[in-house]
């Protein structure tokens, strides 16, 4: 088995916002056939286990302003690395993940890849 990497669906009307973050075409989530799961977004990065992967789930469309960017949900300790608002995939964790933004680690992760049934079906979730 090899690496399966999920780029994100760069909406090009965020292109300003892309570069600040340094977010571009070589960012998304692999699913490494060691079993890792390693989201970047620009300089942000992410990595656990598969196996402490709880469940998916596919969703959208969003406000912009909540699926924009690198975001902490308000509701929950989530964090969101978005690209667009249309879709994407919520990744839930068994064990919370280490902090990258706010002031607790984060039980989910929100990703706007191009492909996130394929994204969940490489998971298994």
């Amino acid at each position: 088995m090899t690496d399966r990497f999920f780029p994100y669906e760069l909406d090009r009307k965020w292109a300003p916002l892309f570069k600040v973050l340094s977010v571009g075409p070589d960012d998304g989530v692999t699913v490494g056939d060691d079993r890792t799961l390693t989201a970047t977004f620009g300089r942000v990065r992410v990595e656990t286990t598969v196996d402490n992967v709880d469940h998916t789930e596919v969703g959208g469309p969003y406000r912009w302003y909540t699926a924009v960017g690198l975001r902490l949900s308000f509701a929950d300790d989530g964090i969101t690395f978005g690209t667009n608002n249309r879709r994407g995939l919520c990744i839930a964790f068994v064990e919370k993940i280490p902090r990258i933004i706010g002031m607790r680690k984060h039980s989910a992760l929100w990703v706007s890849v191009a492909d996130p049934e394929g994204l969940a079906a490489a998971i298994g979730r």
